[in-house]
């Protein structure tokens, strides 16, 4: 009812929640997508910038290399061309003073270095037709020179040194030539600096732009991401935090972008779910509070009636033994006094009786024993299991001898957790049963084995005889109190001895069985439990060698 309370007082959004997408504008996208838009818009940022600074640079570099590559090398160019003119008209008037020939050959390397000059300022200058024109200006007056005055470098030197007058002023006016060609080039590369100069200074103010801008954007979408994601994820933590902590009644809002509505919805839903268990919870607990304390009383009832059980079990096994040695005692004397005088049918019936009264003795007996495995007042202690079977082996002693019985144990056992009388029965029992039930054409063999079930923590033991087997139909019926499976005649016994050892062995958290699959004789397989106090270097029994007892 309290349940039904509870979950009648939850809001109908529990039933019908929010829709995780109900929002409108930002709140239809993801967190991915907003980050996607981010992503995305810092790409566009990135690759205009990566544009613009591209195109500065590259004027900035167009700049540059007109300066380094063609006006400033035109100029050196426009040098060893006025040097080459100049060595020209030395050597001709060298030649015209002295008349020796050798003065004629700066003349000729003259011509030649004029013209790899000029070929090569015509080249670094074929952009700007005012430099070509001033280059033009120096050849053609070079030409008119050459023409006017220096070609006639075969005649007499006297014939040079007449005209000298004329040759000097025809080389005056290449000379002014050569003003205008390096005016030309000198202006020139004053632009070409005034141009390197802006871009260097447009390169710089756009560089400084686009990382001001990238700053800019990005401090826009942080505050976006912020506002958009991070805050709603915020809002989000805080609230399931405080529902984590035990605040079930903390609403928790639907904001944010769509994927974490969805999620806030999500936990909404569930924090009114558990809102709802938590009430049906409290109303099981007193019901369950109730059942516990109706357990309890039943339980200290059952506790009663099982001491009185036992105490019952004990004193009526002592006062129904009492009368059955009273039954056996005069059944004997009556056969003692009264023998002579009874036929063979009454000293059976005499037999019968006493038979009769033994065996319940022993039923009784065993049937105290039974009821009190598990009950034995001494403390459960760590010991060797090899000493419980050398206490059985020993008590054995008789009934090995008599049957020519070879018993192998191994050298070595582990060390258990148990009771040592419990366990001592245990090896006694499965020791006498192999012996027992053995075969008519065989001396017994009994084999004890130990392994390590490393898996499980249990030691796995077994008993294995070379008797007359247990079929694999009553594998479990065997170990059912007073359970037989040959008459007294072939087989003496009560049939509970299997019945204790499985007992025991539950008693000490292991479980026994019959191993079907060995088909010479009978194997009985058990396991108990490797205490934890036991190393790990010490789980595998140290030696596996069985050692034989004889007669």
């Amino acid at each position: 009812m309290l349940a039904a309370r509870a979950v009648s007082r939850l809001p109908d959004t529990a039933h019908n929640p929010q829709p995780p997408h109900a929002g409108r504008g930002v709140e239809r996208f993801t967190v991915r997508t907003w980050f996607q838009l981010v992503l995305g818009a810092i790409g566009i940022v990135i690759i205009l910038g990566a544009g613009a600074g591209a195109q500065v640079i590259a004027n900035t570099n167009a700049a540059t290399d007109r300066l380094v590559d063609h006006t400033q090398p035109a100029l050196v160019q426009a040098t060893r061309l006025q040097n080459a003119l100049i060595n020209q008209e030395t050597g001709v008037r060298g030649y015209a003073i002295t008349g020796d020939r050798q003065f004629l050959e700066p003349y000729t390397e003259g011509m030649a270095a004029q013209t790899r000059a000029a070929d090569r300022i015509r080249v670094l200058t074929g952009e700007s037709s005012e430099l070509l024109a001033n280059l033009d200006a120096v050849q053609a007056a070079a030409q008119r020179w050459r023409v006017d005055y220096a070609h006639d470098t075969e005649a007499s030197p006297a014939s040079l040194a007449a005209t000298s007058v004329q040759g000097k002023a025809l080389f005056d006016e290449l000379r002014n030539r050569f003003e205008d060609q390096n005016a030309g080039l000198s202006a020139a590369i004053a632009a070409d600096r005034r141009g390197l100069e802006y871009a260097r200074a447009l390169r710089n103010w756009v560089l400084a732009s686009i990382v001001v801008l990238a700053l800019v954007t990005g401090a826009v979408l942080t505050m976006l991401v912020h506002r958009l994601v991070a805050r709603p994820l915020s809002a989000l933590t805080t609230a399931s935090l405080r529902v984590a902590d035990g605040d079930f009644e903390h609403r928790i809002d639907i904001t944010g972008p769509a994927d974490v509505r969805t999620v806030a919805n999500s936990v909404e839903i569930m924090r009114r779910r558990v809102v709802s268990e938590l009430a049906s919870s409290r109303a099981h607990e007193e019901i369950l509070s109730g059942q516990k304390h109706v357990l309890d009383l039943q339980a200290e009832d059952l506790r009663r009636s099982n001491a009185e059980l036992e105490q019952f079990a004990y004193v009526a096994s002592h006062d129904l033994q009492e009368p059955l040695r009273k039954v056996a005692s005069f059944c004997q004397l009556l056969e003692k006094r009264y023998g002579d005088q009874l036929d063979e049918r009454g000293k059976q019936y005499i037999e019968f009786a006493v038979d009769g009264a033994k065996r319940m003795q022993i039923l009784i007996k065993d049937l105290l024993t039974f009821s009190r495995v598990g009950r034995a007042s001494t403390p459960m202690i760590e010991l060797d299991l090899r000493t419980p079977l050398q206490t059985a082996v020993s008590d054995l002693s008789a009934v090995i001898e008599d049957s020519h019985a070879r018993v192998q144990v191994p050298t070595q056992l582990p060390q258990v957790l148990g009771d040592p009388t419990l366990l001592t029965m245990l090896w006694q029992n499965l020791i006498s049963n192999a012996l027992k039930f053995r075969s008519p054409e065989l001396s017994p063999i009994v084999n004890v084995e130990c392994a390590l079930d490393s898996e499980h923590q249990m030691w796995q033991l077994s008993v294995s005889d070379n008797g007359i087997g247990i079929a694999a139909e009553f594998a479990e019926q065997v170990f059912t109190i007073f359970q037989r499976l040959h008459t007294r005649e072939e087989y003496t016994g009560t049939g509970i001895g299997l019945a204790v050892c499985r007992k025991i062995v539950e008693f000490h958290g292991g479980t026994i069985w019959i191993d079907t699959a060995h088909t010479e004789g009978t194997r009985v397989r058990f396991t108990l439990p490797v205490p934890a106090s036991i190393p790990d270097t010490l789980l595998e029994p140290a030696a596996v060698a069985a050692e034989g007892v004889s007669p």
